[in-house]
């Protein structure tokens, strides 16, 4: 009797030992869901595409490609719908070229552009999960240093729009890889030496590579 009563103790553990893990595994791989929140950090490399029409020497901008850290947080309203809001903040050396002083040095200045997404998630069960994304964006620029040719260097904050495409690869349990590439749509008015006007396009690419978990 005690023997039996130690093999069906036996298989009772066993058998939720093997309940349990296959619960953690369910609950690790059921994809995602309507209530789960996804914190992601990237490393983002920035792009300008920045384009600018300036008055009295002519010519265009230059701003500086630069890679950075970048936190986001996304909410699942459903399997399909998300919210995603992006927090980074960027520094770039800013110079004009083929003006009428040729190409000259400005300074350096940080942008903080916070960007809230909604987004599509085309197969939200899968290993392999795309997903895409539109939004708006606010850019504050802020800490301007001058150099060069400029003694005073000033940008405006401004709205602009974004567009994303991203997928997230399941790697294990609740951990993604995630590969996300963002376009923003930024104009702003600049202002060198309180005497020199442009209407610059800085238009950046933002391509990201990091580490999700999903909760």
């Amino acid at each position: 009797m005690k023997r039996s009563l130690q093999r069906a103790f036996l298989a009772a553990t066993l058998f939720a030992g093997a309940s349990s893990v296959a619960m953690a595994a369910d609950n690790a791989t059921h994809g995602k869901q309507g209530g789960d929140v996804m914190i992601r950090l990237r490393g983002l490399g920035v792009i300008p595409a920045d384009k600018a029409q300036i008055d009295k020497i002519g010519g265009d901008t230059d701003l500086s490609n630069t890679v950075v850290p970048e936190l986001d947080v996304t909410y699942f309203f459903t399997r399909h719908l998300a919210a995603e809001l992006i927090a980074a903040t960027t520094r770039h050396d800013v110079k004009v070229k083929d003006t009428a002083l040729g190409d000259q040095k400005l300074g350096r200045v940080s942008l903080l552009p916070p960007t809230l997404l909604a987004q599509w998630h085309f197969l939200p069960d899968a290993k392999f999960s795309p997903y895409v994304g539109a939004g708006i964006n606010y850019t504050i620029f802020y800490d301007s240093k001058e150099s060069g040719i400029a003694n005073s260097l000033k940008f405006d904050n401004s709205f602009g729009w974004a567009l994303q495409a991203g997928m997230d690869v399941q790697i294990v349990g609740n951990w993604y890889l995630n590969v996300d590439v963002k376009k923003l749509f930024l104009n702003t008015n600049a202002e060198v030496n309180r005497s020199i006007d442009a209407k610059v396009d800085v238009d950046p690419w933002l391509i990201g590579l990091g580490l999700g978990y999903k909760f």
